[in-house]
């Protein structure tokens, strides 16, 4: 009987409380809002998110490297290296044909000094002049002894800091000197993107906009290898400038020979003179991606 005794008491209070909530809900008048509406707020608000300028210059800057020209010096254990693959390659090598010919003709003179020697041999060399081996060994013994080589070293053009042809077994990078407020600073080339284009695009004009450089570069990919963000002084800031976003581009110089003279306004540094040239907040972003090949 507990049970059916439940189920009757609880029907007026679900009644009870459905007219209340009709009573309640209509007394309130609370509005729908439809999928319209939400929308249309919605892209109101994200179009005023689009409109709304950025505080931040955006900036392209391009890394050109120089890839070394002659391979670098090799250290002592490099050295030990390779003298112990020659030594390899010679014990588990086959003869070769100047070798060959060697034995060939060692043993030619020995049976002519025996008295066993066939002269119908020479019958197919007569009228030829016969060069043996040991003739073309001292032959090209004159000619490396009379050979020299040219300096790896080369004290007048490695100390030009403008000339792309220093140092030629390190890998360079080229900086530019650029007004920045009211200081001259050395960066690397960059400039401000402009509406329309790919940071890419203004990597690229920032190359191009070099005095007097005329580079042949070849850039790698068109994502950007690093990005370096700074603020400008309190008393510069204004409410849509508050500092600079550079985003780096990586590039390789395809022609080494530019048609103009070298310019004292950009230099070809290593790696290790970076920081005699760049400010140490700026270093520490672009050591990052910069390779000492």
């Amino acid at each position: 009987m507990a049970a059916p005794c439940t189920r009757m008491a609880s029907r007026p209070f679900l009644k009870f409380m459905s007219c209340f909530s009709r009573t309640a809900l209509g007394n309130t008048g609370v509005c729908k809002f439809s999928s319209t509406s939400v929308y249309r707020v919605t892209s109101q608000a994200k179009s005023v998110t689009e409109k709304a300028p950025s505080p931040w210059t955006l900036m392209a800057a391009v890394c050109l490297q120089r890839l070394p020209v002659i391979s670098a010096d090799l250290n002592p254990i490099e050295q030990q290296f390779r003298h112990m693959l020659q030594q390899i390659e010679l014990e588990k090598s086959l003869l070769s044909e100047h070798e060959l010919r060697l034995l060939e003709d060692a043993e030619r003179m020995s049976r002519k000094q025996a008295d066993d020697y066939d002269s119908d041999e020479d019958d197919d060399r007569r009228g030829q002049e016969i060069v043996l081996a040991q003739d073309l060994e001292d032959s090209w013994e004159q000619k490396l002894n009379s050979f020299q080589p040219a300096s790896r070293v080369r004290a007048d053009v490695d100390k030009d800091v403008t000339s792309v042809e220093r140092c030629l077994a390190d890998s360079l990078v080229l900086l530019s000197q650029q007004q920045v407020g009211s200081e001259k600073l050395w960066l690397l080339p960059q400039t401000q993107w402009q509406e329309g284009e790919t940071l890419r695009q203004t990597a690229e004009r920032a190359l191009a906009s070099l005095p007097a450089a005329g580079f042949k570069a070849t850039f790698l990919g068109n994502a950007p290898c690093g990005v370096y963000k700074y603020k400008l002084p309190k008393a510069s800031q204004t409410e849509s400038s508050v500092g600079m976003k550079v985003f780096f581009f990586k590039a390789i110089l395809s022609d080494r020979s530019p048609a103009a003279a070298p310019d004292s306004s950009f230099v070809w540094v290593k790696k290790t003179e970076l920081q005699q040239y760049l400010k140490p907040a700026y270093v520490m972003k672009v050591d990052r991606f910069i390779l000492d090949l």
